[in-house]
């Protein structure tokens, strides 16, 4: 079999794992984990086309995440459909991207980063503090869910199904970006700026756009999330919303497809399980992300691989220095 061949058979397997996964996992509890962890997935995923992309670390997403969240939930509370809600989520969300791109591009490294910060602070304050809208920490409270295409996601079963519908669009979006003209020149942008500049590219426009790309999936992940939770609150908008989905995605992998839905399956899967049995679980999180940045600089799923390549080779080339043992010809 062939690497190509092995690596679709392992892609397949996998998928079918998941399409199946609420047949085989018992009790809803795990269902309800596996769909935290889609959600997740999706956000790192969006976070991705920056960091990994880009070459822009950005500790603001929680905003983007949280006011798509935010918008659904008040316009439903306001008496609104569904459909409505989720169109106006959306837009907020990639609508605040614009504002976030346009001025934290005016710089880029450190400088973008703390722009970024900045700016998801500034939406936290407003989510705590503009209480007559957001209801402070009391926060939104959702009635009810949406019923597409006539199917109900009021159970986990149905939610999860939701969420992994998304989560392949996300995925195969995602697939389609990186090979793309687009793609290529987003990463020239991050590798060779002046370069790209010089060719007659427009690199901010690039970044820009990528940014859009970002942010409607950050809120994609965000409807999903305040639907799931039937509830939105300032918490979610905080910095700590921001630094771990950043965690997941650079533990994972940045510039991988897979790297980030490794990492969100790890935080998730500490954050939710793992902390039932361990007192200590931040702990064991922050001992995790160390022995992976210091064994597996480049990410989870990537050293995985290079560490899998060296061990193969260096099992063949034992074989190969193993001596003949076998009878002579006659």
């Amino acid at each position: 079999m062939t690497r190509s061949s092995a690596r679709w058979l392992a892609l397949a397997v996998a998928l079918l794992a998941l399409a199946t996964l609420p047949f085989w996992m018992i009790g809803d509890y795990y269902t309800n984990i596996a769909s935290q962890i889609l959600y997740w997935a999706i956000f790192a995923l969006g976070l991705n086309v920056l960091v990994g992309y880009a070459g822009l670390v950005s500790l603001g997403h929680a905003a983007l995440f949280a006011m798509a969240g935010y918008t659904a939930g008040l316009v439903l509370e306001a008496g609104h459909g569904h459909i409505l809600a989720i169109v106006l989520g959306l837009t907020a969300s990639v609508a605040t991207s614009a504002v976030f791109a346009v001025l934290a591009l005016r710089s880029t490294g450190i400088g973008f980063l703390m722009i970024t910060l900045a700016l998801g602070q500034i939406v936290w304050g407003i989510a705590y503090r503009w209480a007559d809208l957001t209801h402070g920490d009391n926060g939104v409270v959702l009635h009810g869910y949406p019923r597409p295409f006539g199917l109900g996601i009021d159970t986990p079963t149905g939610f999860y199904y939701l969420t992994f519908l998304f989560f392949l669009l996300a995925l195969a979006s995602m697939t389609i970006f990186v090979r793309s003209p687009f793609g290529a020149s987003l990463r020239g942008t991050r590798d060779q700026a002046r370069r790209m500049t010089a060719l007659g590219y427009n690199v901010w426009l690039i970044r820009f756009f990528a940014f859009l790309i970002s942010g409607l999936w950050a809120g994609i992940a965000g409807l999903l999330f305040v639907y799931y939770n039937q509830f939105i609150s300032p918490q979610i908008v905080a910095l700590q919303t921001s630094a771990e989905v950043l965690l997941m995605v650079i533990s994972g992998g940045t510039a991988t497809l897979l790297g980030p839905i490794a990492g969100a399956a790890i935080v998730v899967i500490m954050k939710n399980v793992v902390s039932a049995y361990v007192e200590r679980w931040n702990l064991v999180l922050g001992v995790i992300f160390v022995a992976i940045i210091s064994f597996m600089p480049e990410g989870l799923v990537p050293g995985s691989i290079r560490l899998w390549k060296m061990g193969w080779r260096a099992l063949l080339t034992r074989k190969k220095a193993l001596p003949n043992t076998g009878a002579p010809p006659s």
